[in-house]
């Protein structure tokens, strides 16, 4: 195999890297972390995996990571300073962003066509935005959540209109704490404009700037910054988004923002405390810790204490019971009882609020935990009705088990195009939608791609051992239920068959056929 981008040649056959004619002499681990960042290219590579991968889980220093990134930028043209090609994204991991054109058979002078300029992303047919992290001017570092807090409800409230393509905020925020020109941003998010400002929170007073620029000319269009009472932060955030919606889709009528407008919680107190159980709840998407959970649970109790009709509230209550009722954290593992909660608190949430996306989504995905499949994708389609750019993996997840894979496919290549940097669930979701439509190969390429990011996720071993299981690769089939075991010592087909449910027998017979050919225990 051959890997061809700008003028080089990364040659994993004969270990040689060349730029242009020349080879370069780098040491092993260089060339096999370049390998490795490049056949993941499609994903972003945590320090965690990137050891895993390079140095065989051996404890190693941030100094030798950052040693051997440098030297591997260095040896393909590249530097930390640029980061053309292989780019760092704080606190999330590494991810090389260069094109690359895959070469096999007998070599050929490739050196001369390996020189190629990176592409961007189409700009969809309608105006398009990406909202950066606000940069924090606090002197207290702890505010961050808040400054983070106003942004993602900037993102939520722009999404809602139909007329403008937004890009999630996952994606948005792999800028945080980089200085990137924001013509750089615009190809690699694939948008024509970008919002970014500064919030200072002192006292009880509040300044929110922001800034709305071209990505593509790099030419500011507008800029404001407001002043008021900490209170008046959603007046703040409705101006700004009726500023920026005025802009980029002028026939938006006032009234539509008035109605789609998500209920804030009556005191900002309860709104301080929801904006922090979600930086707790975002540590637990990645740590899979029930410490995380516990804390996202203990900020939503008192954002409830203080504004006990708080929607959003109430929908990220809810999927905390679904993690413990889904995942082996604690006792609720399986219980009923958890599972009942997660319904009685996601159904409150569009009880209190018709309008909230996030709650009807939340809604459905807990009805199809609980195969309630036809309520479960009314709950979906309502979600993504209120707001066109609102898809997430539990869509998916919905779709995939009412047996509707081929629609899930759909929602996960738009959740993808919105969230170019999106978190492992959405490969893991689509993985699953392309074994379920026979589109077994397509499905081991994502699988793998999931496993890479969250090699200590059980779910991502468990559908690549029923690819391979249908790819008739059975070694590697009893290699990944191995791993499944090990993750989760005691699984058997039985505890899966209680966790996933199908609405079409003949889609859980293909599930659980396939997953017996792999070797899991009754």
């Amino acid at each position: 195999m051959r890997y061809l981008f700008e003028n080089c040649v990364l040659d994993t056959d004969k270990r040689e890297l060349r730029r242009g004619a020349d080879p370069v002499s780098i040491t092993p681990q260089v060339f096999d972390l370049l390998d490795y960042l490049i056949r993941n290219r499609d994903s972003v590579v945590s320090k965690d995996q990137l050891i895993q991968a390079i140095w065989k889980g051996r404890i190693v220093s941030d100094a030798a990571v950052t040693t051997r990134l440098n030297a591997a930028r260095s040896a393909i043209g590249d530097s930390g300073e640029q980061q053309r090609l292989i780019k760092t994204l704080p606190r999330k991991g590494f991810r090389f962003i260069g094109v690359v054109r895959e070469e096999h058979g007998p070599a050929i002078a490739v050196a001369a066509e390996a020189s190629l300029e990176p592409a961007a992303l189409t700009l969809p047919d309608k105006a398009s935005i990406a909202v950066l992290p606000f940069a924090n001017l606090n002197a207290d570092a702890e505010q961050e959540y808040f400054a983070d807090g106003v942004v993602g409800d900037i993102i939520t409230e722009l999404s809602r209109f139909s007329e403008l393509f937004v890009i999630a905020r996952n994606s948005s925020f792999q800028y945080k704490g980089k200085s990137v020109d924001v013509r750089q941003i615009g190809r690699e998010l694939g948008v024509r404009y970008v919002l970014e400002g500064s919030v200072r929170r002192s006292g009880g007073r509040l300044r929110i700037s922001a800034q709305l620029i071209d990505a593509v000319t790099g030419t500011h269009r507008w800029a404001e910054h407001y002043d008021r009472k900490l209170e008046e932060v959603f007046a703040v955030q409705d101006e700004v988004i009726r500023t920026i919606v005025a802009f980029l889709a002028a026939h938006v009528r006032k009234a539509e923002t008035e109605r789609m407008r998500t209920k804030p919680p009556e005191n900002w107190q309860a709104y301080d405390y929801y904006l922090r159980a979600v930086e707790a709840n975002n540590a637990f998407a990645t740590s899979f810790r029930a410490e995380d959970l516990y804390e996202t649970r203990r900020l939503l109790k008192q954002s409830l204490a203080i504004d006990a009709n708080y929607a959003r509230a109430y929908a990220i209550l809810a999927n905390t019971h679904n993690a413990v009722w889904s995942m082996r954290l604690d006792s609720d593992f399986l219980n009923p009882a958890a599972l009942d909660l997660a319904h009685r608190y996601a159904r409150k949430a569009v009880e209190l609020d018709p309008n909230l996306p996030d709650g009807h989504a939340m809604l459905g995905f807990v009805l199809a935990l609980r195969r309630q499949h036809d309520a479960s994708l009314a709950e979906c389609e309502k979600a993504i009705t209120l707001n066109p750019n609102y898809v997430d993996w539990p869509i998916g997840y919905a779709l995939i088990t009412a047996g509707e894979a081929q629609r899930a496919i759909d929602v996960l290549e738009a959740c993808m195009r919105l969230d170019p940097f999106h978190a492992p669930w959405a490969s893991l979701m689509m993985g699953g939608a392309c074994f379920m439509v026979e589109q077994y190969a397509r499905a081991l390429r994502v699988l793998q791609d999931y496993v890479s990011r969250a090699p200590l996720a059980f779910p991502g071993h468990m559908w690549l051992a029923l690819t391979y299981a249908q790819l008739g690769r059975l070694d590697e089939a009893r290699s990944e239920v191995a791993e499944v075991l090990r993750l989760r010592p005691g699984a058997k087909i039985r505890t899966v068959q209680k966790l996933l449910g199908f609405k079409h027998a003949k889609d859980e017979k293909h599930y659980f056929d396939a997953l017996r050919k792999a070797g899991l225990p009754e």
